[in-house]
């Protein structure tokens, strides 16, 4: 105890304990990497010097108009340069910062304006209209708008509101930081895509934020310069954090307005860039590109997928490719990846396919993490023997505060000291986790569970199959039996007969889907497939 005591003089002072923020990145990079190149978009390319001096200005011209600390500022914008450097703004003011989604509805928007109380957003003009219609609809006073021109993408001011760059104008260059007095302080609000009722509040702290920059910095095994696409949306999770990354290792963020093949493999061979990370979706993109949209390039390029688990079939394709995939998994909840598949030299001499099986695999926790495990109804530790299966939990400084205004969800969320994701997992003797499904989305059928992933991943392996998706379907006799949604490769053929019969040759014959769907599949932003539209249309056939 002694040693804790002030009598030691051994006390918090400014020369050795600074609130934990990834503001200090930006700070450190102005001087540190001035002119290295920060943020590039087609002919937008910037410093850190100049990036730092552009978001003081922005968190100047907040203040001026009236942003005081803990107030919220809103964006709804695209992967554009005013999104990545609002990510660094925003804060600066002291600004809580909250990226909305921009395919949501307007109903919903005006609910997340009126819940956060927004008091200033910054919205690209290809989404002005619907955000017009949110303010129109809110009960609460509504917020400045802040008008974001693209240029680039042709995107003109054709609205009457304050312009950004005029914004960026009116605020000084010299503008002091509004520092965090306290690492738990409040730095973003980011609402849950909600498949049922209204998205949650999910809320960061600083500390959670810097350390999932270190974090990721050492598990993605990365050094000084990288040249950094950003795919994954700003406005899911922060785009994983790796935005607030960047400045720590002086690299290049590469902005990304519309992802498509071309638009990956162009940045890869033009700008050089060296890592990206996105969903699945995003790697099926890149392996099924048509040969007049890849580019040669001579680099490893490395990514983080997440957000379902990639299929084998595809790992295995793209890995021939140029491209390291490292499978990570995360929620909103938890500032986004915080598991992460470590591969052992010892599967090198793998076959590929049994390689590919291993990095579906969503991993261990993440260095920042304190504990990222599979649990019983009880909150025991499961058996690790690759069968058991449990629910994924998880504590350590990367899970968010709480969800805003809701104490009883928090609650719910945080019972017996974890973090709880409501994923079905199994675990590997080596403490590998592996999710077996949402637990929405296992099917029983005759009393029996089946893994809607396990019969997604053996679907994948079809030559013609794209994209696809497995749900329940109400069954008089089983009660529910896999039915099979697919998305057909362009100019690829395959029928109802053809897909059920190349499943049963690799799952049990209780697995395999007994009806078949053919159609696109709805996705999210992010690229999830919604698989609770496709339950609601299951129920109907």
């Amino acid at each position: 105890m002694g040693w804790m005591s002030d009598e030691t003089g051994l006390d918090k002072c400014q020369a050795n304990y600074t609130p934990l923020t990834p503001l200090s990145h930006l700070r450190r990079a102005a001087h540190v990497f001035a002119d290295k190149e920060a943020v590039v978009y087609g002919s937008f390319r910037k410093t850190y010097a100049e990036y730092y001096e552009r978001v003081t200005r922005l968190a100047s011209a907040l203040t001026k108009i009236g942003v005081k600390p803990g107030d919220v500022v809103a964006t709804v914008l695209p992967n554009i340069p005013a999104q990545v450097e609002a990510a660094f703004g925003v804060p600066a003011c002291g600004g809580v910062l909250n990226t909305i989604n921009t395919r949501l509805d307007v109903d919903t928007i005006a609910y997340i304006f009126d819940h956060g109380e927004a008091r200033v957003v910054l919205v690209d003009t290809q989404f002005l209209p619907v955000v017009m219609e949110a303010i129109d609809q809110m009960d609460g006073p509504a917020p400045a708008i802040i008008e974001v021109p693209d240029d680039q993408a042709g995107v003109h001011d054709t609205w009457e509101q304050l312009d950004y760059e005029d914004f960026l104008a009116s605020g000084d260059p010299d503008f002091e930081w509004i520092m965090p007095q306290d690492e738990w302080e409040s730095l973003a609000l980011n609402y849950t895509s909600g498949t049922t009722g209204r998205p949650k509040g999910v809320v960061y702290h600083h500390r959670g934020a810097y350390m999932m920059t270190m974090g990721t910095v050492v598990s993605w095994r990365m050094v000084l310069h990288p040249k950094f696409m950003q795919i994954v949306p700003l406005f899911h999770c922060n785009g994983w954090n790796h935005t607030w990354m960047m400045p720590l290792l002086g690299g290049t963020v590469v902005c990304c307005r519309d992802i498509s093949a071309k638009a990956i493999y162009d940045a890869i061979a033009d700008e050089g860039v060296t890592h990206f990370g996105g969903a699945p979706i995003v790697l099926n993109l890149i392996v099924n590109a048509v040969d007049s949209n890849k580019r040669q390039f001579d680099h490893l390029v490395e990514v983080f997928t997440a957000g379902a688990p990639p299929a084998p079939a595809i790992l295995e394709k793209i890995e021939t490719m140029g491209f390291n995939v490292t499978q990570v998994y995360g929620l909103t909840e938890t500032y986004g990846h915080v598991t992460e598949c470590i591969w052992d030299t010892a599967w090198d001499d793998l076959p590929m396919s049994e390689k590919a099986s291993i990095k579906a695999r969503q991993g261990v926790a993440f260095p920042m993490m304190e504990a990222v495990t599979v649990v019983d109804e009880h909150c025991n530790q499961i058996a690790m023997d690759a069968a058991t299966q449990g629910e994924i939990v998880m504590r350590g400084n990367s899970v968010m505060k709480g969800y805003y205004k809701n104490p009883e969800a928090t609650k719910k969320a945080f019972e017996g000291g974890y973090f709880h994701s409501e994923d079905l997992a199994l675990q590997h003797p080596n403490g590998q986790i592996q999710i077996a499904d949402r637990a929405k989305d296992i099917i029983i059928s005759g009393g029996e569970n089946i893994s809607s992933v396990e019969v997604e991943g053996a679907l994948m392996h079809h030559p013609a199959v794209m994209l696809c998706a497995v749900v329940a379907k109400p069954d008089d006799k089983w009660g529910e039996v896999p039915c099979a949604f697919v998305e057909l490769k362009d100019g690829a053929q395959a029928d109802e007969a053809e897909i059920i019969a190349f499943v049963r040759e690799r799952l049990a014959g209780f697995k395999s889907p007994k009806k078949v769907v053919f159609q696109e599949l709805p996705k999210t932003s992010t690229g999830k497939i919604q698989k609770f539209e496709l339950r609601s249309f299951a129920k109907t056939l």
